[in-house]
């Protein structure tokens, strides 16, 4: 039953042209209603455990596409702060060097409040030594006389020293703070008393915070343990928000690109925390062709057998061993009117890596966190999202994942095969647990044909590909920094300016030509591993080979996919992609 099931999704997704909503809706009707104790494949999930009966496979489908997302409208008044009631008014303070500055601020600012509540602000900040501190908070809990149950002072931190930057880091950082009181106090309502002269950029940067601060991902719990919550429990849940300032045509603009990157960012969170029995390549093809349906992009899906006349062996190589089928996804999106600039986001989608024969074993191999291993995937159908949401102008774009999972069968690719790419270069498969560069090297070749003659410059202006490539990205950089290579400045600069933009922390990486022969075979055109000092300049290096002449970077996000602290997935790239998308139209890549 579940082998016809894929068969009959496999069918469904053979598209040349964007499916409509029913359409897809109808892919999913198409799975039959039990499949016995696999979720997709694999073992019965906790969500699933929650009935008698075995899950369905719609059910586990529809679970798996279903994204987060938090019930709250956010909105402008033009409401001063001692007006406004309900149930939490949150007062930022700036950092300054004494108690007579922040006086003075407050004064400034929140005169009327404070004399409103009898000078209670004035004195919680002289009697709490409170500075101002980014991140700083105090919640105080007020008599019901004052018409506010709650007031939130939140420090903003030290002004910037540059005039100039960005002021994204201050407003994710209230934002997020924000969030947090929200949620711990349990409030249905809030208002942000923000100072005269905020930013829109500023704003922009706390409403995303804000919105994937107040999102939680419980598609995976118990799904009768919302029946057992009391009335009072179901609606202790954050509402609305309002920024209590001037509203204008920047701030509503603000609002609303603030409000697509946390939707993007969200997508591109819950395909990572998706376990590898939900997200498979099957329900990385079938978000593809819901974002198509809801934002009007073109999607391809191609299948094994049309991945083959392609010439595909590389990445056909990676998936032989796995009983999911692979699923190259291709969507598209083009502007109304003129087309300036064209450019490819390549995302590696290994949804789940066992490191095939050289198998992830031990201490530190982190096999039990594979399924991010398709984060790049995540981030590219992320940026997907907020670009058909946007619908940027001037800028034509392809997202391109080449999903498959990477596992140990009688039919898996060994250690010493030869793979042959789709543009005729062999490979000597060293290592089978550095399958990702195997499915990119034909993700890429696909993506520098597009458009172009097949002796002619490409159409490409530009093939940037995002990956979870290399442990060795995470010694070098950590878990704040990607890495970035690139074989063109320009598109180099444009990607770090747009990371920076966003507060996506990104450092350039050398493409060290010197490496290269660590990547020579002495049976075959290249190997797919270099040694050990240096792995993440040699697998760029390997990158490299599989682009011709198109501008080209890559983005190697090992280290920033997931975040240790908080156990949970950073959505790293969406916003970067998306900025690099909307400035390309003013860009030179080459």
């Amino acid at each position: 039953m579940a082998v016809m099931a894929v068969m009959m999704l496999s069918c469904a997704l053979r598209i040349h042209k964007p499916l409509t909503l029913a359409a897809w809706r109808g892919a999913s009707a198409l799975m039959p209603a039990r499949v016995g104790a696999s979720p997709l494949r694999g073992g019965v999930g906790r969500a699933a455990m929650s009935t008698s009966a075995a899950p369905s496979t719609r059910d586990l489908v529809r679970t798996a596409l279903t994204t987060p997302a938090a019930d709250v409208s956010i909105s402008t008044a033009a409401t001063g702060a001692s007006d406004w009631t309900g149930d939490l008014l949150v007062v930022l303070i700036p950092q300054t060097q004494s108690d007579e500055a922040l006086h003075a601020e407050l004064n400034a600012e929140l005169g009327a409040l404070d004399a409103k509540l009898d000078g209670t602000l004035a004195a919680v900040i002289v009697d709490e030594a409170f500075k101002g501190k980014a991140g700083e908070s105090k919640v105080l809990t007020l008599p019901r006389k004052y018409g506010l149950k709650k007031v939130a002072i939140i420090g903003t931190g030290k002004p910037p020293t540059d005039p100039a930057a960005p002021p994204v880091g201050t407003g994710a950082k209230w934002g997020a703070t924000l969030a947090s009181i929200a949620k711990a106090e349990k409030a249905a309502s809030a208002a942000v008393a923000l100072p005269p002269g905020t930013s829109a950029a500023e704003v922009q940067a706390a409403v995303e915070a804000l919105y994937l601060g107040v999102v939680s991902d419980d598609r995976f719990k118990d799904l009768h343990a919302d029946a057992l919550k009391t009335a009072d429990e179901r609606m202790l849940k954050l509402k609305s928000v309002q920024l209590l300032m001037q509203p204008s045509a920047d701030t509503a603009a603000a609002l609303g690109r603030a409000l697509a990157l946390a939707r993007g960012v969200m997508l591109t969170k819950a395909l990572v925390n998706a376990p590898a029995n939900y997200i498979t390549p099957t329900t990385l093809a079938l978000t593809a062709s819901r974002l198509a349906a809801d934002h009007g992009l073109a999607v391809e899906v191609l299948e094994r057998e049309q991945c083959e006349a392609l010439g595909m062996g590389s990445y056909l190589g990676v998936s032989q061993g796995a009983s999911e089928p692979p699923k190259f996804i291709h969507l598209s999106y083009k502007p109304k009117g003129a087309v300036s600039r064209r450019i490819a986001l390549v995302g590696k989608g290994l949804t789940f890596d066992s490191g095939g024969y050289n198998i992830k074993a031990g201490p530190g191999s982190m096999i039990e966190k594979m399924k991010f291993d398709m984060g790049g995937a995540a981030a590219v159908l992320g940026a997907a999202q907020v670009v058909g949401e946007l619908k940027p102008a001037g800028i034509e774009v392809h997202f391109i994942v080449a999903a498959c999972e990477n596992m140990v069968s009688e039919r898996a690719m060994r250690p010493g095969d030869i793979l042959t790419a789709s543009n005729g270069k062999t490979i000597e498969v060293l290592n089978t647990d550095a399958e990702g560069r195997l499915t990119l090297a034909d993700a890429l070749v696909f993506a520098e044909k597009l458009g172009g003659a097949p002796d002619g410059p490409p159409a490409l202006d530009a093939i940037v590909d995002v990956a979870t490539l290399t442990g060795a990205v995470i010694i070098a950089l950590g878990d704040k920094y990607a890495g970035l290579w690139a074989s063109s400045d320009k598109l180099s600069s444009a990607i770090s300016s747009a990371a920076a933009s966003t507060g996506e922390l990104i450092w350039r990486m050398p493409l060290a030509a010197e490496y290269g022969d660590q990547l020579k075979s002495p049976i075959a055109d290249l190997k797919n591993v270099g040694g050990r000092g240096g792995s993440s300049i040699s697998a760029a290096l390997f990158l490299k080979e599989f682009v011709k002449s198109a501008p080209w970077a890559h983005m190697d996000i090992a280290g920033t996919v997931w975040d240790d602290k908080t156990n949970a997935p950073t959505g790293y790239g969406v916003r970067t992609l998306y900025r690099l998308v909307e400035e390309a139209p003013k860009t030179d890549f080459k």
